[in-house]
């Protein structure tokens, strides 16, 4: 990607791996800008690595612009099936040239620099109806929360105040910054009981919020799972 100036932003779990909480995955996942330009610089990356386009929807802007995910196997003996997806819209996530400010640039061992998504947004774009997805936003934002929580900035207090899924690191942020923790309240009400130190009520609010995504989510992609019987039928 890097080698063709590709717009392309890694997410998914191997991103995770490099914010310190570990996930085995057998796919490479991008966010990348679906612009004409962009498209062009990946599919001559997509071509060095003999990838080809699996499944449906083909290779296609428009797919990419409707939020639909596509995918592809590796034929490349250095990367023997390996499996990337490519997406440029998800659902409760940043337009791209957003994510695109807000990466995060990580340098390889062999000297290269690659782009991951931000945090936060690596966060939300977990957000979905998968049930893989959610301990891993937990032990995503977990560790960030130790890794900073000696000395923490305020956009890292509230990061924590508006992703923490574990009730009791949440009480302990709410209790320790009670009037940032209000402000914050009419976003996520559970703040509520996080402040108070209601373990119990918390627990319950935290699997509502869970089951309310994750509803939204099914109902975001209801059409598109329609368009692709459509393309499957079709072909």
């Amino acid at each position: 990607m890097c080698a063709h100036r590709v717009h392309a932003l890694l997410m998914g779990g191997q991103a995770c791996v490099f914010y310190g909480a570990a996930e085995f995955s057998r796919d490479t996942d991008f966010a990348i800008l679906a612009d004409t330009a962009n498209l062009a610089r990946l599919r001559a990356a997509l071509n060095d690595l003999q990838a080809e386009a699996i499944a449906v929807p083909p290779f296609a802007l428009k797919y990419l612009r409707k939020g639909h995910a596509i995918h592809f196997r590796c034929q490349h003996p250095e990367a023997l099936r390996l499996r990337i997806d490519i997406m440029s819209r998800m659902r409760g996530v940043r337009p791209f040239a957003s994510l695109w400010r807000r990466r995060t640039t990580i340098e390889l061992p062999d000297g290269t620099t690659g782009n991951l998504l931000s945090l936060p947004d690596l966060v939300q774009a977990k957000k979905t109806q998968r049930d893989k997805d959610w301990p891993m936003i937990r032990r995503l934002v977990e560790a960030h929360y130790f890794q900073h929580r000696d000395h923490p900035t305020r956009a890292q207090v509230r990061f924590w105040l508006q992703e923490l899924r574990t009730p009791q690191l949440l009480i302990e942020v709410a209790q320790d910054r009670p009037q940032l923790c209000c402000r914050l309240a009419p976003q996520r009400p559970l703040l509520g009981p996080a402040v108070q130190g209601q373990a119990d009520q918390l627990e319950q609010a935290l699997a509502e919020e869970e089951a309310a995504i994750r509803a939204q989510d099914r109902l975001y992609w209801l059409p598109l799972r329609e368009e692709l019987e459509q393309l499957r039928h079709g072909s």
